[in-house]
């Protein structure tokens, strides 16, 4: 295992700049998720790891090496793609093998690794089928093998879940995660899906246009978002977000572009008559309670343990999720309350979260 290292990298394609100075240290045996929206550069960043982009400027480290020369199959990572990449003609066994094979490992030495990867993956009883014959996640799980026989430094991971449908994911995830526990080999997931990154990282870093906009623990993340990018891309709904100003009238108040009055717990120091953002995630929302807003519902979404009501509040469209069950119908008035301890200020010029 070994610690990877990315120090002020940078990729351009000819005049176009894709990344734009990029730090990120993964310690050894750490499990980092690479998040963000397509297009944000993760990818890139992931390939540039592996050997498959050069680095424009910067360094790419693994353990104590600069790898920036070096050719994917001397930095000991395992890639684990999107498209399984088996090869049609081959069995599992060979498949997972097939990469000993080429560095000329004994035989009875790759049976033993094929072996005991699919006894991890419980994949024993498909050793001798071909891909055509599997499943989906039976696929992902022969990738994961023919990257876990290398017994590689790295393992890095590009979306291995997006073609599979939604249940066999969150199987997915689980195993992936154990996995990650009973190898601990240093680990880089790239996702688009953020619940994904909540779930299984140690560590998430938030990506957007090629550079890097927040890194910390999941729930560092969800409670003290950097920004009101990272804010509106962590969490599923995304927070609420109301334009307005901040009032000091006794106590602190917001007051939305149209007139609504929200509470706020404090604010900062010379915020009065300043226009900044209140934000506030739908799970933050309580029905009735002290500081009742009344909101128009447009749709009512239930999903059995929680009900997702998404309303107008004067001008602004927002969304509540809650553990009850909503009787409201389209065009009816819901009283909510915001949790005052859970309600983040960002600023309207640079949107930063004020602390």
């Amino acid at each position: 295992m070994a610690s990877v290292d990315v120090v002020d990298a940078r990729k351009s394609y000819g005049a176009i700049e894709v990344i734009h100075g990029v730090s990120v240290s993964i310690a050894d045996g750490e499990f980092v998720t690479l998040v963000g929206p397509s297009g944000c550069g993760k990818s890139t960043l992931l390939r540039m790891i592996a050997g498959l982009e050069s680095v424009t400027a910067g360094d790419i480290k693994i353990g104590d090496r600069v790898v920036n020369t070096l050719a994917p199959k001397d930095r000991d990572i395992a890639m684990v793609f999107q498209n399984y990449a088996l090869y049609p003609h081959k069995t599992v066994s060979e498949n997972m093998g097939f990469s000993l094979k080429l560095r000329h490992i004994p035989k009875a030495e790759i049976d033993t690794r094929v072996r005991r990867a699919a006894e991890i993956l419980d994949v024993v009883a498909y050793l001798d089928r071909y891909p055509r014959q599997l499943s989906g996640g039976q696929r992902q799980r022969v990738a994961m093998g023919r990257a876990i026989v290398r017994d590689p430094q790295v393992f890095l991971f590009d979306e291995p879940l997006s073609n599979l449908d939604a249940k066999l994911r969150v199987q997915m995830r689980a195993e992936i995660k154990e996995l990650h526990q009973r190898l601990k080999t240093t680990t880089v997931y790239v996702t688009h899906d953020q619940v994904e990154a909540m779930t299984m990282a140690d560590r998430i870093v938030v990506m957007r246009d090629g550079v890097v906009e927040q890194s910390g623990l999941p729930l560092e993340l969800y409670d003290r978002p950097a920004n009101l990018f990272v804010a509106g891309f962590i969490g599923s709904p995304a927070m609420n977000f109301l334009n307005g100003t901040v009032r000091i009238n006794g106590k602190p108040s917001f007051v939305t572009e149209d007139g609504i009055v929200l509470p706020l717990k404090s604010a900062p120091i010379g915020a009065d008559g300043r226009r900044f953002i209140y934000g506030i995630r739908p799970e933050h929302l309580t029905l009735g309670g002290d500081g009742t807003l009344v909101a128009a519902v447009s749709v009512i979404e239930p999903t059995g343990s929680e009900t997702q009501v998404f309303a107008k509040l004067g001008q602004h469209r927002i969304v509540g999720v809650f553990r009850e069950r909503v009787s409201a119908k389209p065009g009816d008035s819901l009283s909510v309350t915001p949790v005052l301890s859970s309600v983040h200020l960002f600023d309207a010029a640079t949107g930063a979260r004020l602390e």
